[in-house]
């Protein structure tokens, strides 16, 4: 590369030279030279933290045609090619020098290789085009917590989607100095048909571990290209590790109990097992839907959401279930609304809003109507199923006002939930840390059913529901979450939820806001409120608590034939998910620690010895001690 401020003065004008050289870190000088070397822009716009510069990139993002104004003032919508919908898992791969090993299930490819591959594809790609080189800060300002960053990119949209989810990092860059302790981004869309991604084929996510640089090219798709988000969190998970702390893929929500009492819960749930919703239950405060550093000090354990925004699925966003987010996006303020049916009148619309679909509109697939099919004979549905939202939470009436605390939020509980219809009850208390991570944490599964999948009850394993994001060996990372909780003097209590239980004729047994109730109780717990029954696997609710809870919070009698519905302990299923889990462990992870399988083989004990007592399915009060 040529002499790196030459490079930069012919290509950078007077102000955004000097707005980059502000920042005195010659890693981020070398990084942006390296970027323009490479993509051949032929401008460049430095953004600071000035509602200015956020403002170009909203106005650049209209005119460029990647988003389209709505009728609600601050609205805007994107769509994604028709095959750019969703993360490519496949082309999403770690850059690892030859002799080197992430371990299990990690996708990976020969650094030189890839890097030679990516760097291939980026060569001249912004060739009449202007690069975009923004600064944000994973976690609060000024904190502990905070992880700089530079995104460099040819797109306003993910410009300005990050400027939406993240909280805005020029000025923290100032304070970097020339420390090389910041993660770098580059993405372009590549070329372009009709404003999409046209080289989906050519679609690259490359992570470098060693360098916390991530390629993102020839696609449009947030997960993709929001180098912020889950590409970051790859970089954070090793990053933590390394240094003693955790990334997780948890919500933060604040639970509210007596006398104006507010308990802390992180929470980890795989996609579609009510992770957002439980984030937002009504009468809480949220804090974050997604991401959650975790870091320990004076003997607590304090997190923070990474994020600031929201970036969520809204398929089945109404006013019903999800009030707060509903008002949001049906209110003036600024939301970008990717890949739904617009209609004639410049209106969004989304599969289960609650309102009739129109006949006609505009969506991913271009021109749309009632019936469409693709060139596969499949329907092409209003709007996509993993259509999105993007959002600011300082926008939501339920947000808590500790959102940007530098300090972050003393942690009361952690809350582990999947989608189960035959074997955990609604919630339950692990007996410590660890059991809580491993019986817990580490053995969540998810079932699909018919409807997405075409076979119903398959289940999924997701440890920690941050399988795909892991960039350590698996074993290393169930490791260090059970060394997390060390010189801690009041750790945080460890729950299961399960919204999913379903009785045998393939019913429900839990309405959308009991999930409410299982958070409330275990707020009461953490805070030694309520006694609980001791079962084979953790503590359960005692049945006139949640009587109590479920008048008071939703005015609705609770039955005991309810509760021992609900909260029979089902042995012969159990044992089952331990056996599934286990082989998992066995036959893919080499490097799973040796307390994981001690921990597997006490519980599958204490549950043969409550089978021998009591039977197979045992209820409640056959537990509760005379």
């Amino acid at each position: 590369m040529a002499n790196v401020n030459e490079l930069l003065k012919e290509k950078l004008n007077e102000k955004h030279y000097q707005r980059l050289m502000a920042l005195e870190n010659p890693k981020l000088h070398a990084f942006v030279a390296d970027a323009i070397e490479l993509t051949n822009p032929e401008t460049v716009y430095v953004c600071t933290d000035d509602d200015a510069d956020i403002e170009y990139i909203r106005k650049q993002a209209i005119a460029l045609g990647e988003e389209k104004t709505l009728k609600i003032q601050g609205h805007t919508s994107h769509f994604d090619g028709y095959k750019d919908q969703a993360r490519d898992k496949a082309m999403t791969k770690y850059l690892i020098p030859k002799g080197s090993s992430l371990g299990e299930s990690l996708n990976s490819i020969d650094k030189t290789q890839g890097t030679d591959e990516v760097r291939g594809f980026l060569k001249d790609s912004m060739v009449g085009r202007e690069m975009l080189v923004c600064f944000f800060c994973l976690g609060p300002t000024n904190s502990d917590f905070s992880i700089e960053c530079a995104q460099i990119t040819d797109s306003p949209l993910v410009a300005h989607s990050e400027s939406i989810l993240y909280r805005r990092g020029y000025d923290q860059f100032k304070n970097l100095g020339d420390s090389e302790n910041f993660f770098r981004f580059v993405h372009t869309e590549g070329e372009l048909e009709n404003a999409v991604s046209k080289n989906v084929d050519k679609r690259r996510i490359y992570m470098d571990l060693e360098e916390n640089l991530v390629y993102s090219t020839n696609t449009q798709y947030g997960g993709n290209t929001l180098g912020l988000k889950k590409l970051a969190l790859r970089l954070a998970i090793q990053k933590a590790s390394a240094e003693g702390w955790l990334a997780e893929h948890m919500f933060v929500m604040g639970a509210h109990g007596p006398n104006n009492r507010v308990t802390y819960f992180a929470g980890a749930f795989p996609s579609a097992c009510g992770k957002t919703s439980t984030s937002m239950l009504p009468g809480q405060t949220i804090i974050g839907d997604d991401i959650a550093y975790l870091r320990k000090k004076d003997g607590k354990m304090y997190c923070v959401n990474v994020e600031k925004g929201i970036f969520g699925i809204i398929r089945d966003v109404n006013p019903k279930d999800d009030p707060v987010i509903y008002e949001a996006l049906t209110t003036p303020g600024e939301v970008i609304f990717s890949n739904v049916l617009i209609d004639s009148d410049m209106k969004p619309h989304w599969l289960g809003s609650g309102s009739e679909l129109p006949e006609e509109g505009i969506n991913h697939s271009g021109k749309w109507h009632k019936g469409k099919k693709d060139d596969k004979g499949n329907e092409v549905t209003a709007s996509h199923k993993n259509a999105r939202y993007t959002l600011n939470i300082a926008d939501l009436c339920n947000r808590d006002p500790l959102i940007d605390d530098p300090k972050g939020v003393e942690l009361g509980g952690i809350v582990y939930g999947g989608r189960d219809s035959d074997t955990l009850v609604p919630v339950e208390q692990a007996f410590d840390w660890t059991e809580g991570i491993i019986l817990k944490g580490t053995s969540i599964e998810s079932e699909t059913t018919a409807a997405t999948l075409g076979q119903e009850g398959v289940r999924t394993f997701n440890l920690m529901s941050n399988l795909d994001f892991l960039s350590i060996p698996l074993g290393k990372y169930i490791q260090n979450n059970l060394d997390f909780a060390e010189g801690v003097d009041k750790r945080p209590s460890v729950f299961s939820v399960n919204y999913f239980l379903k009785n045998k004729d393939g019913n429900y047994l839990n309405e959308i806001l009991d999930k409410k109730i299982w958070i409330l109780w275990a707020e009461l717990r953490v805070n030694g409120d309520v006694e609980a029954i001791k079962t084979p696997t953790g503590y359960i609710p005692i049945y006139d608590d949640l009587k109590k809870l479920f008048k008071n919070s939703l005015n609705e009698e609770y039955s005991q034939a309810q509760y021992v519905e609900q909260f029979t302990i089902r042995i012969p299923e159990n044992l089952a998910k331990l056996d599934r889990v286990e082989k998992i462990y066995k036959e893919k992870v080499a490097t799973a620690p040796q307390i994981l399988f001690d921990t597997f083989a006490n519980a599958r004990k204490r549950l043969k010895d409550c089978s021998d007592k009591h039977g197979d399915y045992v209820s409640p009060f056959d537990l509760v001690t005379k």
